[in-house]
């Protein structure tokens, strides 16, 4: 069996660090139903049901689908239960079924004896990511094992694309012939509620408004009699980072941190795989020169979105050094799916300018 690190579990106080900070969570309507229908997928002894259908939680970002799903999962009173992060799964189900050459001894790497599996934001925009998942549901519903998956889209949104959604429909039709779907939607975006203040992990990040602060300070060098130097020592401070058969320049991989530009880091043909992969080596990230996103093409903002994903749910501690404050950030920008979770994560970083931090 093949272990995937995750997320960790939710605090079980009502105090939510998924959301950044110190929020005192009152489950509303939606959220007391969630509960009370993932309860029902364990029997008295709190051990998964093979005789429960699944359970396929969707709604708006920041509605607490992940920590309800958390909480669940960390009451469960088994060890045979396996919970990931979507990117960080379909990583993983390619590699073991490209090794196996075989989509149900990949399955059975990955999820062992699991009698309980959880998938968080679990979403589908590509064709062939959509029929590997086809595949997938085949073999967990085969198996007969309790299945909970987070969503920000409904089964009948998966796959938007008009060129491909008809394709998937036997895929949605299957997950709501197995799967009772439970809507946790309303107005509130609790992570946009969590405390400003120091927190742990991905919160413990920030986002610091500093408008072409980098092109500045090349600007005051070019302005020195040093500016060579400084230009020679800049050019020899780029780090290679290796990606299989391919490699990133970063700016530094200095004690665990890494620091790269927005445009080495998303401008190139980098995938989810590739931040699974980055997130175990580095604790600490810092992604500077962030333009607004309307300003750059769609998959270098997706690239973007993807890799908040990635290192949210692998709780490593972001700072975002962006021209502009989030707003203004993702402002227009219409062809990216799943903007608005990107924006709801980047509400649980400390916001602050340039000026503040100097």
């Amino acid at each position: 069996m093949i272990t995937l690190p995750g997320r960790r579990a939710a605090s079980s106080s009502t105090n939510v660090e998924d959301f950044g900070g110190a929020v005192e969570l009152r489950w509303d309507a939606e959220q007391a139903r969630a509960a009370a229908r993932l309860r029902e997928l364990v029997d008295r002894r709190g051990r998964p049901s093979r005789r429960s259908r699944g359970v396929y939680l969707h709604g708006r970002p920041g509605r607490g689908k992940t920590m309800l799903m958390d909480r669940f999962f960390a009451e469960v009173a088994s060890e045979r239960k396996r919970r990931y992060h979507f990117h960080q799964f379909f990583a993983s189900l390619h590699a073991a079924a490209h090794a196996s050459g075989s989509i149900d001894a990949a399955v059975d790497a990955l999820l062992g004896d699991a009698l309980l599996v959880c998938f968080d934001e679990f979403h589908v925009h590509d064709i062939g990511d959509a029929m590997l998942f086809a595949r997938l549901l085949d073999a967990l519903f085969a198996r007969r094992v309790a299945l909970v998956v987070t969503s920000n889209y409904p089964p009948a949104e998966l796959l938007p694309n008009p060129l491909f959604h008809d394709r998937f429909v036997p895929t949605i039709e299957r997950i709501l012939a197995n799967m009772d779907v439970v809507a946790v939607d309303g107005a509130i975006d609790y992570r946009t509620l969590g405390s400003r203040g120091a927190g742990t992990g991905f919160a413990a990040g920030r986002y610091v408004v500093a408008p072409r602060w980098h092109m500045a300070v090349e600007a005051l060098s070019a302005s020195s009699s040093r500016n060579n130097d400084a230009a020679q020592q800049e050019i020899e401070s780029i780090v290679e980072i290796s990606l299989g058969a391919r490699s990133l320049r970063a700016i530094a991989t200095d004690g665990g941190a890494l620091v790269i530009d927005f445009a080495a880091l998303c401008g190139t043909p980098t995938s989810a795989a590739d931040y699974v992969a980055l997130a175990q080596r580095f604790p600490r990230w810092e992604i500077r020169d962030v333009p607004p996103l309307r300003a750059v093409p769609p998959d270098w903002t997706m690239r973007f979105v993807n890799v908040v994903d990635v290192l949210y749910d692998a709780d490593r501690a972001l700072t975002v050094i962006a021209s502009a404050a989030l707003g203004e950030l993702v402002r227009e920008v219409r062809e990216v799916p799943d903007i608005s979770r990107l924006t709801s994560r980047l509400c649980a970083l400390s916001q602050s300018s340039a000026e503040i931090v100097r």
